[in-house]
């Protein structure tokens, strides 16, 4: 079990820089760079959908809808594509990935969609 989550951990690791680039490249059909944007984005985000400071759910998003959304989406890439931008994200991110503040904006989206929903049921 250990060693099929730490596999798992590493796909996430290297299928991130790939999508990044698959969004970029014309070959790549619109709903598959609608999902990598999303994957992508997800994953940069330095705000997460579910907080991890709450018991079992904040891991959530880590473990089953971060896997989740790139399987998704790596279906939709051509397989020709997606080895292409296997090979030229080797070491994209080597040191780390990227923390901007603008991957945060739809998550806080969401969050201040939610609050203005239930706020209103209530008045």
């Amino acid at each position: 079990m250990n060693r099929k989550l730490s596999e798992r951990v590493k796909q996430v690791q290297f299928s991130l820089p790939a999508l990044f680039l698959a969004i970029r490249k014309k070959e790549t059909p619109f709903s598959a760079k609608l999902f990598a944007g999303i994957t992508v984005g997800y994953a940069l985000s330095p705000i997460d959908l579910i907080p991890d400071f709450i018991p079992v759910l904040g891991y959530l998003d880590d473990f089953i809808i971060l896997p989740a959304l790139i399987s998704i989406t790596l279906t939709l890439i051509p397989k020709e594509i997606m080895t292409q931008c296997r090979k030229e994200s080797e070491n994209l991110w080597k040191n780390s990935k990227p923390k901007k503040w603008y991957f945060a904006l739809p998550i806080a989206g969401i969050w201040l969609l939610a609050i203005f929903l239930i706020v209103r049921a209530f008045l």
